[in-house]
């Protein structure tokens, strides 16, 4: 089997990158729309639950106080750790899925 010259190898290593770049893009891509999903669904479930009603300033806070609350999973509290500090430990998870703890609908 003949090598292949320097020239090749970059070729190939850059083409491989380029696939890597594209498969973390979308990964990161996927990992946001997640996050937005979620934390939609925390919000009209909580408002149309609740009474809450919150001006720019109380929102941050409340989301801190409640979303640990509604999030099970781990991962899900991953997308989350710049809102509510370090993700729930595996014993929170309550049944290892995302939604409301209290909402057995």
């Amino acid at each position: 089997m003949a090598k292949r010259s320097i020239a090749e190898r970059l070729a190939q290593l850059e083409a491989e990158r380029k696939t890597l770049q594209s498969k973390l893009g979308k990964q990161e891509r996927a990992r946001d729309t997640r996050r937005k999903v979620l934390l939609g669904a925390f919000v009209l479930h909580r408002l149309e639950k609740g009474q809450d009603a919150f001006s720019k300033e109380e929102l941050p806070a409340w989301l801190k106080k409640e979303l640990p609350g509604f999030i099970t999973r781990e991962d899900d509290a991953a997308l989350f750790a710049d809102l509510i500090g370090k993700p729930a430990s595996k014993g929170a998870a309550s049944g290892g899925r995302s939604g409301p703890a209290s909402d057995a609908s």
